[in-house]
């Protein structure tokens, strides 16, 4: 039986709260930041049209329709055009259109889309999908391509686009399983993914003030900002790269190698190395904590088979961090 949080009816709900939320909110920042209406809403109909694309990619259910009505070839066509449509929402009606970034946007998407389209499943082209991905962040891409009619960077479009066009082709076209791609954790994952978090907390937080990679700062503590910090990570941050580092790389190497721990070692290092760029470069501290957030969090995957819990203990350093370190 298909859980609640994945049923259509669910999909319809979170579809239509997110829509409401994201345009009231949209709206309050825009009056906040003095933005006109006339860039305004043409940027919050672009984010809510990512939105709806984005929460495709974490329902089963729809996933499994679209792979079951469409061919691979017109399957990954849509996620890349997915990922164009909101860049040529907010673009034309701002006079912010370039030919040029249009077309480099496009041939990204449509590079991450058809990847299992064109090439055979094997670890060489596995591997090379993962770097792939990581040079398109790397290359910061999209603050190129994304320019914004106002002073407010919207490139997170991109990284959005990105997160799901990668999730789509991994798990429809690839039809990579066991890492229960999702938003929302069961019991038994948010639990595990609590007790990790409460597991690295005596040995990263302290880590981390010993390297000199951050410094305690005490502010009023606010629940709602707290809470927004939490689910933006959740849904996000982590769900973006647990899903690479844990849910592809991790898993893969230990079906490559047999030995779970050493590949949740190795994709640790790979995560802490990922961090490397962080801010400053290189940025050896932070690659350090980082490695050790990844042996946690790639222990709470290892137990549960799920992204989910490691996006939990992800999620929750992640707000410890901005809520109470510089």
């Amino acid at each position: 039986m298909m859980p609640m949080h994945q049923t259509l009816g669910a999909f319809r709900a979170a579809l239509l709260a997110g829509w409401i939320g994201l345009s009231a909110s949209g709206l309050l920042y825009a009056r906040q930041k003095g933005i006109p209406l006339w860039a305004a809403v043409p940027l919050i109909a672009a984010f809510l049209f990512e939105y709806s694309f984005y929460l495709v990619s974490g329902f089963e259910r729809l996933r499994e329709r679209l792979r079951a009505r469409l061919a691979g070839w017109q399957l990954a066509l849509a996620i890349a055009l997915s990922g164009v449509l909101p860049y040529l929402v907010y673009s034309i009606p701002t006079g912010q259109f370039r030919f040029a970034a249009f077309a480099a946007l496009l041939a990204i998407l449509a590079m991450v889309s058809f990847w299992y389209v064109v090439l055979p499943r094997s670890p060489v082209s596995d591997i090379l999908f993962l770097a792939l991905l990581a040079a398109i962040v790397l290359s910061r891409s999209f603050s190129r391509i994304y320019t914004s009619p106002v002073p407010v960077r919207i490139d997170i479009l991109g990284h959005l686009a990105l997160i799901h066009a990668g999730a789509m082709a991994a798990l429809e076209l690839r039809r990579v399983e066991g890492l229960r791609f999702g938003f929302i954790p069961s019991q038994k994952e948010a639990v595990t993914g609590v007790r990790y978090f409460f597991y690295f907390l005596p040995i990263g937080f302290p880590l981390a003030l010993w390297l000199g990679a951050a410094r305690l700062n005490f502010t009023p503590f606010l629940f709602g900002k707290t809470l927004a910090t939490f689910f933006g990570a959740l849904w996000v941050t982590a769900l973006s790269e647990e899903f690479v580092f844990r849910g592809l790389l991790q898993q893969w190497l230990a079906q490559w190698t047999g030995k779970p721990r050493l590949a949740v070692a190795a994709a640790s290092l790979v995560y802490g190395a990922a961090h490397l760029p962080f801010r400053t470069f290189p940025n050896w501290r932070m690659a350090v904590v980082t490695a050790v957030l990844g042996w946690f969090c790639g222990v709470a995957y290892m137990k549960t088979g799920s992204i989910r819990a490691s996006m939990v203990t992800h999620a929750l350093v992640a707000t410890v961090w901005r809520t109470m370190f510089v």
